[in-house]
């Protein structure tokens, strides 16, 4: 007989007044999602965002001299960005982009 495999999820219990469920439950259909997964993601998305706050980066001293010298030297342009900035918005339908 197989042996039954152990859950590997863990339950959540959360106590929330309606205002904040009915937000929730507004956000989750929006997205097509039901609550729990809605609400899972945000908490995941928002523990990745701290981790990501304070987690060290470490690096050798030639690598961190090498970061250094690339963000202290010149910038250089992006002619994608050259291109966006040179276009009117389209709100501006009227104007001419500058440099035209």
């Amino acid at each position: 007989m197989p042996q039954p495999t152990p859950r590997k999820e863990h339950p959540l219990s959360m106590r929330l007044p309606d205002t904040d469920i009915a937000i929730i439950d507004r956000a989750a259909r929006l997205r097509g999602r039901s609550r729990t997964d809605f609400v899972r993601d945000a908490a995941v998305r928002a523990a990745e965002d701290v981790l990501m706050e304070t987690t060290p980066i470490r690096m050798s001293v030639e690598g961190f001299d090498a970061f250094m010298a690339t963000v202290s030297g010149p910038g250089a342009p992006v002619p994608e960005m050259v291109d966006l900035f040179r276009r009117a918005a389209p709100w501006e339908a009227g104007h001419s982009p500058a440099g035209e």
